[in-house]
């Protein structure tokens, strides 16, 4: 039996493959390569894919997985902190552009509502591909990350008015009024749903299905409820991507997050790349060979008025230059969205079909170059930094304010602790009596549960998956331990941990001693059989690994000797600030400057009068990877500043409620 559309998969993966292949050794994105595969076979270039519309809801779906993924690696906690950002910022880009793309098309000799709408195509940017980017790059918890995710937000939602208003602009007797009443309405009903959902019933669903231990039914329910919401709000008008988003955000939510997400890499990658190559298939090749030049100037005029526009909505919420040119220059590309748009303007004749040929260029160039763009864009921001200090301008350089509070980011220097059987939760204990940072991977559905609800520092998912362990951020820890049962388990992850690090300190728990020698020759730096004395000598050597003294130490190991081991059979109590042995008397807090808008940002602390309001004092500043250790009277708080605060439990926790 003859399928086509098999066949069109097979050229499309074929190509695709030989093109991404040969990009890679050249150590070019690999979006490029799937960009470059849509031209090539394309009904514009070899027309080799005859079904052109199934690609295209493939590609649907490639949409739909990658939004899911982002919302996932959200939460509504961080997407509350950034809605100044979201609502501001993402008004002030879409209007300021559409206002400068309308005048200049209308000075062109073009009417008014053919200028309006040209500028709604214009000021929406590539959802897809700016994310991919950034997520390829790691860089999505970085803060011009955050303000593109932002601005990128309300553009997915601005595009729902923009849809209602384009009949009107072009003559229709439509109830304006009436269709952005009901837009409103199911605008709210969504939000509501959302809350519902995040809040009662998908926690509970998720750790019923986990329970089962069965992957094939935890993978059925997370794809179901990601196209489930998905079609839900494109049933109520809204688009199936901003749906797909809320998805991921009602499952981040719950403990199985990141588990759900080591399930759905897969398919995201595929389908995401069926993506860019449908787009790449818009393009007409002799269209563009004919109008070469003018297509380039426009993407030039587009790039440099887009960035600009960016930066400046960016500037206006206070971020620092580097941060706005940054968000800018991820920006500056027209995106998929307007291709749906676009096809809404022929139909009422507010764009001709030589100007969408030119549009449509326009976008997939503009798409080609973003990555290339992003890539350089800490280049670009550095030199335009540098040119503005020598013409006089003080430029703020701090890019380090970090929006979100992704679960494991702000860890550093700390254990992993995989497994939270009898050895990982006495080892959890001992690391809590010690003040050392850690945490756990479970894969136990009610051991999550029951511990996160004790607050425990623990996550669910299978550590044998390389996005687990970079959840945790494997690579910035000082030690890890491997407490599970299965050997073929224990061995898997022995050997990812390994090809994602080589210096941290590793200590595998085996239950024979004929397996050691084994482990050791896969990497273990010590391997130790089993139960609660075996739970010592594990955390002999993590605070060997950790410098703590050796007097320490040998008091620490007679004292849960002499005691029964009540140390491990006691309830684990974890303090909510640092006590620093050598400062008994004094309680040192870490906090994060979250909220993009609360009454201490932009002020000099001398001007805040903590102590005296408060009753604290600010010990040092962290901003990123920088310490500022010597906190000076007209040093001014930012966004994103890791503060450590001395004052009394109650006096911090006040002072955190302001500050998130």
């Amino acid at each position: 039996m003859h399928i086509p559309l098999l066949n069109d998969i097979l050229i499309l993966l074929g190509f695709s493959v030989v093109i991404v292949f040969v990009l890679q050794r050249l150590k070019l994105p690999s979006i490029i390569g799937f960009l470059l595969t849509g031209v090539i076979i394309g009904p514009y270039g070899l027309s080799l894919i005859e079904a052109v519309e199934e690609v295209e809801i493939l590609s649907e779906i490639g949409v739909i997985l990658l939004l899911f993924v982002i919302g996932m690696e959200l939460s509504i906690k961080q997407l509350v902190s950034i809605k100044k950002t979201v609502f501001i910022g993402g008004f002030l880009q879409v209007g300021i552009t559409v206002g400068v793309a309308s005048l200049v098309y209308n000075l062109l000799g073009n009417s008014w509502n053919e200028s309006v709408f040209v500028g709604f195509l214009f000021s929406l940017s590539s959802t897809a591909i700016v994310l991919k980017t950034l997520q390829d790059r790691q860089e999505l918890s970085e803060p011009h990350a955050r303000n593109a995710l932002a601005i990128l937000i309300f553009q997915d939602i601005i595009v729902v008015p923009m849809m209602l208003i384009t009949p009107m602009m072009a003559g229709e007797n439509n109830d304006l009024g009436m269709s952005i009443f009901m837009l409103l309405l199911k605008s709210a009903f969504v939000v509501m749903v959302t809350y519902i959902s995040a809040r009662y019933i998908v926690p509970k669903l998720m750790h019923a299905v986990a329970k089962t231990n069965s992957k094939e039914l935890f993978l059925l329910v997370t794809i179901t409820l990601c196209f489930a919401i998905a079609f839900f709000t494109s049933e109520l008008g809204l688009s199936l991507a901003l749906g797909a988003f809320i998805a991921g955000l009602i499952v981040s939510e719950s403990e199985y997050s990141h588990q759900a997400t080591s399930i759905i890499l897969p398919f995201r990658e595929l389908f995401t790349s069926f993506f860019f190559v449908s787009v790449g298939m818009l393009l007409d090749l002799n269209f563009f060979i004919h109008n070469v030049l003018i297509i380039l100037l426009i993407v030039v005029i587009v790039l440099i008025m887009k960035s600009s526009i960016t930066a400046i909505a960016v500037a206006v919420l206070r971020y620092p230059t580097k941060t706005a040119i940054l968000t800018g220059l991820s920006l500056f590309q027209v995106g998929e969205f307007a291709f749906i748009l676009s096809k809404i303007g022929i139909e009422y004749n507010l764009l001709t079909p030589e100007t969408n040929q030119y549009f449509l260029s326009v976008s997939i160039v503009s798409m080609i170059l973003t990555p290339f763009v992003i890539i350089f864009s800490e280049t670009i921001a550095g030199r335009f930094m540098g040119v503005s200090k020598k013409l006089g301008f003080n430029n703020k350089t701090d890019s380090d304010m970090n929006i979100g509070d992704i679960i494991g980011s702000g860890l550093e220097n700390h254990l992993v602790i995989i497994g939270y059987g009898i050895n990982g939760s006495n080892l959890a204990k001992a690391a809590t009596a010690s003040s050392i940072p850690f945490i756990v991977i479970e894969m136990n559905a009610e051991i999550v549960k029951r511990e996160k609800a004790k607050g425990l520092p623990i996550i669910f998912g299978d550590a044998t998956q390389d996005h687990i362990l970079e959840t945790v951020h494997l690579n910035r820890a000082r030690a890890a331990v491997i407490a599970i049962s299965g050997n073929h388990a224990t061995k898997t992850i022995l050997k990812n941990i390994r090809a994602i690090s080589d210096s941290l300190y590793l200590v595998v728990r085996t239950r024979y001693i004929a397996e050691t020698s084994e482990l050791l020759a896969l990497g273990a730096d010590d391997v130790i059989p089993e139960e609660f004395e075996t739970s010592i000598q594990i955390f002999e050597h993590i605070l060997h690994n950790f410098l703590v003294p050796e007097g320490d130490i040998e008091q620490f190991v007679e004292k849960v000797r002499s005691d029964n081991y009540q140390l491990f059979k006691g309830e684990l109590k974890r303090p909510k600030t640092y006590i620093k042995n050598e400062l008994a008397d004094f309680n040192i807090s870490c906090l994060r400057m979250r909220s993009d808008s609360n009454k201490f940002l932009g002020k000099p602390i001398k001007e805040l009068d903590l102590r005296a309001l408060y009753g604290i004092n600010i010990l040092s500043i962290k901003r990123k990877n920088v310490m500022l250790e010597s906190v000076q009277p007209d040093d001014i708080l930012k966004q994103g500043d890791v503060l450590y605060i001395l004052g009394e439990q109650s006096n911090v926790e006040r002072f955190q409620k302001l500050i998130n």
